[in-house]
């Protein structure tokens, strides 16, 4: 009886990966003026650190919803005082990566940078309780706009429209006190989650409501109005990229559309550009438009021309 078949060992050639990677990094950090990493210490702010953030927090804003399962009331506020807390701790961290980066070739004060970070998670934390009443008019107008839907419970607890706007509004509090990177960060979150992606820079109203979800885009300059509605695949984006001097595309700039209060837009409609969808206004499905439409229009891809007057906002 013959013995056990030799296999040899595998070799994986580290030693020449291990070096091809360091001559990748270098080359991409030369350029950049970062060839040598502040003190060997990671400067970015974590995905995984921001995903536990959001998650701790979403349990202090619907603590007997979204909290842990053995919550009982009479210790609510003590759960959401010490979730918070824990929170925003940690965001601290966070928030001073993020200022440390931004300010990695000014060598700024530590304490000062220490200060700043203070500042601006003590106005992140002084804005949760204005983001809960935001939510909840947006969790109000997913139940009374959806047949399908049997409550508010079950509306925060299964919808991704509504978990995306949850990302949302924590994500925009954070863009307006200028730590964009930390913004970007919850709302990517937020779109690998949900199929949702809604810039954090995007303005959005009271009692707004993305029904089934998947595949809606909405640009950062785009402004929403009060009780607005979008369903599925949605795109509210930009119509043009112009380029700066260097050729490279200018930031900033006021790119997309403007939604009035009470406008409906149904799955598949592409408004693009900085355009004005006047109020109560319908869109319909698929519709593809790259100019303004007064309030009050109905456009489906069959009245594009009959529907469509000449409000004289511009396109």
């Amino acid at each position: 009886m013959s013995g056990p078949t030799y296999i040899p060992p595998a070799h994986w050639n580290l030693d020449s990966i291990v070096s091809g990677l360091r001559d990748a990094r270098v080359a991409w950090r030369g350029p950049r003026g970062r060839l040598r990493e502040d003190a060997g210490l990671r400067e970015f702010p974590s995905q995984e650190s921001l995903r536990q953030i959001i998650k701790d927090l979403c349990g202090a804003l619907f603590p007997m919803r979204l909290g842990p399962i053995d919550l009982r009331e009479e210790v609510e506020d003590f759960y959401v005082g010490h979730t918070i807390g824990a929170a925003l701790d940690a965001l601290l961290h966070q928030v001073r990566l993020e200022l440390q980066y931004v300010g990695r070739h000014d060598q700024a004060d530590p304490v000062d940078t220490q200060q700043r970070a203070i500042e601006i998670v003590r106005q992140f934390g002084a804005e949760l309780p204005r983001v809960r009443a935001a939510l909840d008019l947006d969790v109000t107008a997913a139940y009374q706009g959806d047949p399908a839907a049997h409550s508010v419970d079950e509306v925060l607890l299964c919808y991704p429209g509504v978990a995306a706007m949850i990302h949302h509004r924590l994500a925009n509090v954070l863009y307006r006190l200028n730590v964009p990177m930390l913004a970007r960060i919850v709302a990517e979150i937020a779109h690998a989650d949900t199929g949702i992606d809604i810039h954090p820079g995007a303005t959005i109203g009271r009692s707004f409501f993305i029904d089934h979800g998947t595949g809606v885009v909405i640009g950062e300059t785009a402004i929403i109005g009060d009780r607005v509605r979008l369903y599925q695949m949605v795109t509210l984006g930009a119509k043009r990229f112009p380029p700066g001097e260097n050729g490279e595309l200018k930031k900033g700039l006021a790119r997309h559309p403007l939604i009035e209060d009470d406008v409906v837009i149904y799955a598949g409609a592409t408004i693009l550009g900085r355009v004005t969808i006047g109020k109560g206004s319908t869109i319909g499905g698929n519709v593809w438009l790259t100019r303004s439409v007064a309030p009050g229009s109905n456009v489906t891809q069959a009245s594009l021309v009959s529907d469509m007057p000449d409000c004289g906002l511009g396109g």
